[in-house]
């Protein structure tokens, strides 16, 4: 019984194993030149100094002006 239990363990950990090793993998310089790319193309409105002044419309971090509602916290 004991060693029946060991064996079911072994073989589902072998199974997840086998598993992991079909999902798809980047290498570290293509993850790398990924991020690099992202980050010198994506303009990033909280870096002005690096970007410039970014518009009222373009900047999600904006206070939403356009709606009337009023929100209170208690």
């Amino acid at each position: 019984m004991m060693s029946e239990n060991k064996l079911k363990k072994i073989l589902e950990n072998n199974t997840r194993l086998r598993e992991q090793l079909n999902v798809p993998r980047a290498t570290v310089s293509e993850a790398s030149m990924s991020l690099v790319k992202f980050t010198k193309c994506t303009r990033d409105p909280l870096l002005p100094s690096v970007w410039g002044p970014v518009e009222r419309k373009d900047d999600p971090y904006a206070p939403n002006t356009s709606s009337n509602c009023v929100c209170t916290v208690m």
